[in-house]
């Protein structure tokens, strides 16, 4: 017989119980991912940027210049798709590539002052959108939702790289 109680809010779900309550987390993110990706194309397909080039700038701006495989690797997407996105970034002048000291092959791919002013102006307006959502959402239930959804990525990332652990924070 399954143990049907509910636990306390304090401890750890069973892991039966676990999985069907981040079904419910899934089933949510999906609708929600692809609702959020069609806004961001509506509202940037004006200025030409592509939700894969708005992906790109916005890594540039958060972590600094980084090569097409690290831009793969922390979307985990191809990195071919990502070298696209990238030479479409580079047509508008959003990016340069610069030498790497650390692997001459792969240059270090750099936000210029035009991409750094474009994706600034993206986030910018992303946000004052954010703002308008109804909300009455604490800091201790973000935080509780960034939580789940970083061990989801993390878990995933175990599982592509054959539960061997290694690099799984990069996907954040």
């Amino acid at each position: 017989m399954t143990d049907t109680r509910r636990p306390a809010p304090t401890e750890p779900l069973p892991p039966e119980r676990l999985a069907d309550r981040l079904m419910e987390v899934f089933a949510l993110v999906g609708p929600l991912y692809r609702r959020v990706q069609r806004k961001i194309e509506q509202d940037n397909a004006a200025r030409g940027v592509s939700v894969g080039v708005r992906a790109v700038l916005d890594l540039l701006h958060t972590h600094g210049d980084l090569t097409v495989p690290q831009l793969g690797r922390l979307q985990s997407l191809s990195r071919q798709f990502v070298q696209r996105m990238t030479n479409e970034a580079a047509t508008h002048d959003w990016v340069t590539t610069a030498p790497n000291p650390a692997h001459q092959r792969s240059p270090l791919i750099r936000l210029t002052p035009a991409g750094r002013a474009t994706i600034e102006s993206i986030t910018t307006r992303e946000k004052a959108m954010l703002a308008e959502l109804p909300g009455d959402l604490t800091d201790a239930e973000i935080d509780a939702c960034l939580r789940v959804l970083g061990r989801l990525v993390d878990g995933f990332a175990e599982i592509e790289q054959g539960g061997e652990g290694g690099d799984s924070g990069a996907a954040r």
